[in-house]
Parts: structure tokens; C-alpha cells; sequence
């Protein structure tokens, strides 16, 4: 499967709660590329983010972090810019330690 063609999209919008909740799994027969994402504080509170990037069938923990407790400041957006490839049935999983913060991912999908 090669990345010639792709197609751009947002892979997920949320608010981030305290649990793992899933922003995005990869569709079957499908290859993703996570190019960027926005990390948005809204509260007057630092809070801690968890970014997993987690394999199919897997779960999220340290193993798989991009971000890991990672401190997010009051009233702050905070930008990933990089390259990862997902393959089918991998998910964009997150957390946070309270609410108060969006999370936007943006990438693309090879079929």
C-alpha cells in the first residue's frame, strides 16, 4: 500500500475528559498519517494531557504516549506538528487529568 493517494481531513474533534475515550481509530484497508494537532486549555488551571497513538487491539499507557502527563498551562494552546503513521484499527486515544481542554488532530488517509 503506498501513499500516493491521500486524502486530507480532520481525524478527530473533542473535549477531553478523565478517561481514555478513542479520538479516531483507523478505518479497515486503510493506512492514516497524523500530521498535526491542537491542544486547547480553556480553564485558569495547568492541566496534565495524554496523548496515545495505541496499536490495534492495545491499550493506552506509557508504551504509546505522545504526550504523558504532560502540562497543558491555564488559558493555553499547545501544537504538535510531526509525522506519525497509523495502520488499520490503531486509535488516537486521550485523557486529561481534569476537564477544561479541546483537542483537534488533523492528518490524512491512504486507501
Amino acid at each position: 500500500m503506498s501513499f500516493q493517494n491521500i486524502t486530507g481531513l480532520k481525524l478527530g474533534q473533542a473535549a477531553i475528559t478523565t478517561s481514555y475515550a478513542t479520538l479516531y481509530t483507523v478505518p479497515t484497508g486503510t493506512r492514516t498519517y497524523v500530521k498535526g494537532m491542537d491542544i486547547c486549555n480553556t480553564t485558569g488551571s495547568s492541566i496534565g494531557l495524554y496523548v496515545s497513538f495505541v496499536p490495534s487491539a492495545g491499550s493506552a499507557g506509557t508504551s504509546n504516549a505522545v504526550f504523558y502527563n504532560a502540562a497543558i498551562p491555564a488559558y493555553t494552546t499547545v501544537q504538535w506538528c510531526g509525522m506519525q503513521i497509523l495502520n488499520a484499527g490503531d486509535t488516537i486515544q486521550v485523557k486529561a487529568s481534569a476537564t477544561g481542554c479541546t483537542i483537534t488532530a488533523s492528518g490524512g488517509e491512504a486507501l
